[in-house]
This record gives structure tokens, sequence and C-alpha cells, in this order.
């Protein structure tokens, strides 16, 4: 068994999402399981350099975790021929032109979702890859959510019957950072930095829509900016200009219509943060991030409307939690490896670039929607 380095330049990852989710729980916790395990058993040992504008927060972050590799010079480290994949999880409105240099430079890309924030833009870059004829893969994570997995074996195993119908919940109450500070980055909520739950969260709902109950067909849209006014990190208050809120209905190939509202002013009474409600002809199920429930038809209570009583079922009782099929990794590292695999041993990877722009073709169909006020088609995306 032999040992191969990865060397990663990972931008970004100073942030919230880059510095959890990719650097410690993907790259950082895959070097300490010894790397990821190819066909031949061999093991790729990822050899990450953390690129930042901030020299002392990316060192800080950099000797936390091993005593990685850093800087703030991104052209040096895109110079350098060792390191051959770059990876992205900075500001959305930056990240094409970044990408575009880094496949300029040769190399191969992975990235978070959006991949921009235009459609064009997103299909400039599936041709430039192509023209540099580097590999590359686009974050995906919510596919890998132990709630969803476990849905997904429902789909696959024909327990639905017909599938009819997706009903989503998405959300939470983000405080304003008046008298709580906000859990959401203030940049959110302005349209100049990239803001809009519409950008951020409709590129999620393609690949879950596309991947699991049927390619999207067409949009409806609403979207809202309930709360104009929040206040930053520094303490300032400042015009929220973007949607903080949409509410969306989607029209999937078979005849499926699934309707997703997304609000990051809402509170909670539901299972989870995220809950998607599958209805079939045979059964029926409800998937949260960690868990999912359902209902077959020889389950299914029979209420009677009656307003006059007490509700005299629990309906909560008539559900089964669905039991997972093992142990399920972090999401994010998941695909990490997935992606790994793909570089050393050519597993195939279907969420490539060609992916992310699909995610922004919806987006500009939902804005479209909610300016118009109508239904938008979706055509199928051509390079």
């Amino acid at each position: 068994m032999a040992q191969q380095r990865l060397g990663i330049i990972m931008n970004g990852v100073t942030g919230r999402m880059g510095m959890n989710q990719h650097l410690i729980r993907s790259i950082v916790a895959i070097r300490a399981e010894g790397g990821v395990p190819l066909k031949n058993g061999d093991r790729v040992m990822p050899d990450p350099i953390l690129v930042g504008r901030n020299a002392e927060k990316v060192a800080a972050l950099a000797k936390a975790h091993g005593n990685l590799r850093w800087t703030t010079d991104l052209d040096k480290a895109l110079q350098d021929k060792k390191d051959t994949l770059f990876f992205d999880a900075a500001t959305t409105q930056l990240r094409a032109e970044l990408l575009k240099r880094a496949m300029k430079a040769g190399k191969d890309i992975y990235c978070e979702k959006p991949v921009s924030d235009t459609l064009k833009d997103a299909l400039d870059l599936v041709r430039a890859a192509k023209k540099a004829g580097i590999k590359h893969g686009v974050v995906q994570d919510k596919l890998f959510l132990p709630g969803l997995l476990k849905l997904k074996v429902l789909i696959d195993s024909g327990f639905f019957g017909k599938l009819l119908s997706v009903r989503g919940e998405f959300g939470y109450w983000v405080f304003e950072g008046d008298w709580q500070p906000a859990q959401r980055p203030s940049w959110n909520y302005k349209k100049a930095e990239g803001g809009g739950i519409i950008l951020d969260m409709v590129c999620h709902w393609r690949y879950v829509l596309d991947n699991l109950f049927g390619d999207v067909e067409s949009v409806t849209c609403l979207g809202a900016t309930h709360i104009p006014k929040r206040v930053d990190e520094s303490g300032k208050t400042y015009n929220a200009d973007v949607d903080d809120a949409a509410y969306a209905t989607f029209q999937l190939k078979g005849g499926v219509v699934a309707h997703i509202n997304m609000s990051w002013v809402t509170r909670v009474r539901r299972d989870d943060l995220a809950v998607f409600h599958v209805d079939g002809t045979h059964g029926s199920a409800v998937a949260g991030l960690q868990k999912c429930w359902s209902q077959q038809r020889v389950n299914t209570p029979r209420p009677v409307w009656n307003p006059d009583v007490p509700q005299p079922i629990d309906f909560y009782d008539t559900w089964s939690e669905v039991p997972g099929l093992g142990s399920y990794d972090n999401g994010f590292k998941t695909q990490w490896e997935m992606f790994i695999r793909h570089l050393y041993d050519g597993v195939p990877f279907k969420w490539t670039l060609l992916e992310g722009a699909k995610g922004l073709q919806l987006v500009e169909a939902a804005h479209k929607s909610w300016k118009d006020r109508r239904w938008i088609d979706i055509p199928v995306l051509k390079v």
C-alpha cells in the first residue's frame, strides 16, 4: 500500500462553512483517518494550503489543525504545480473569476455553490473547464444528509407507488442583530454582496428535486423582504434590500408537484430546520436532516372533519421511523471522498459545473417569476 499526496489550494476556509464543513469536518478528518482509500489499496492524503486575506486569521487556523501550510498570496499558490486541486468556498460574486484563474493554471476544480451569481458566468465556467481539460465538481451536500439518504431508499424501493407531491419547509428565525446577534452574516441581506435567500437556497432545491423526485420543468416563485432593516456585525443599522423569504412551486418531470417555503423569518415548530413531506399513492414519508418517518397505505388513519371536538388522533403516532443502513458520515466529507476517488480512480462524479449551472438557471427563473408574476419554464440546459 502506497500513499499518494493531493495538494489542495483551499480558498475561503476562514468563513463559517469553509472552516467547519470543508476544512475541519472533511479534509482534517480525512487526514486523521489516513487518507482516502483507492481501488488498488493505495491511499490519497490531502495536503491543503489555506489561502486567506487576513494573515493572522489564516495562520491561526492552519496552526490549530496540524500546522497546515498557509498563504495570503493566491497567485503564488496557483503557480505551484505540486498543488493540483483548487477549492473555493469564499464569496459567490468572486467565485467565477477565481475558478477561471485556477483553470488557466491547470488546476482541477471543486467548489461551493452557487458557482457564480449569474447563469451566463456559470455556463462560461463549464466551457472554460472543457477547454482546459480539467476535472471539476460542485458541492451538493444535502443529497448526503442521513434523512434524505433514507428517503432515497424508500423512493428506490418503490415504497411510494406513484409519486404525487413534495412539500418542503426550510428556515428559522435569524435575529435582526439589535438585541441579539444575527446567526447569519450581514452580506446575506445585501444585493451588492450577493445576498438573498433565493440565490442562497434555490441552487440546493434544484439538485434535491432533480436527483430525488424528477427534473424541474417549471417554477413559480414569490419572494419577500419581510424585515427591511437589520443591524450588522459592527452594530450599524443597514437596509436589507434582498429577499429574506421565498415561496416557490415547481412542476417536475413525471407530474410531481413540489412546493418549498424558505425563510429566515420563521419560528420553527416542525421536526427539523429543513423538512420534506413526500406523498405517493402507496405511502408517504417525512424526512428531516437526520431522521425519516413513513406511513404506508394500509396504516393510514381515517380522520373525519369535526371542528366541534378535540382531534382524537395523535397524527405523529401514526408514523414509523425509517431505520438507517449503517452509520452516516458527514455529508461534505462523503462528497469530498467521492471527488478524490473521481480524480484518482476515475469513479464517475455527476455533480459537475454543469449541475452547478442548473442551480443558477433555476435561481434566475425564480427571480423572473417573482418579477413577472408568472410561471417560468425550465428548458434542458445545453452548453
